[in-house]
């Protein structure tokens, strides 16, 4: 099997070629992990993770229309009403010592 021939100025393209496409790879990694980067990647995943957090969590008290769901604020209020007992309780049982 017989090997093509390249011309000097193919080779030469065919290096150039690689080392623009060696140039943009090694630029963006440096944007990836520059630390204005990551800060930025990480807020933006902040804040998407807390949105549909929230969302999730509307969903949980309001129905399909937008109106409340009573028995499930009501489940909410509850709960948070026993753990704001717990922490008095347990506070005034702490101070007693």
């Amino acid at each position: 099997m017989a090997e093509a021939v390249r011309t000097r100025e193919e080779i030469e393209a065919e290096i150039d070629a690689a080392r623009q496409r060696l140039a943009a790879s090694v630029e963006g990694l440096i944007s990836q992990v520059h630390p204005k980067a990551i800060v930025a990647h990480t807020v933006e995943d902040a804040r998407t993770f807390a949105r549909g957090s929230f969302e999730q969590a509307k969903s949980q008290l309001v129905d399909e229309r937008g109106s409340l769901r009573t028995e499930r604020v009501a489940l909410v209020a509850a709960a948070v009403g026993g753990a704001v007992t717990f922490a008095v309780i347990v506070r005034s049982i702490l101070r007693g010592r």
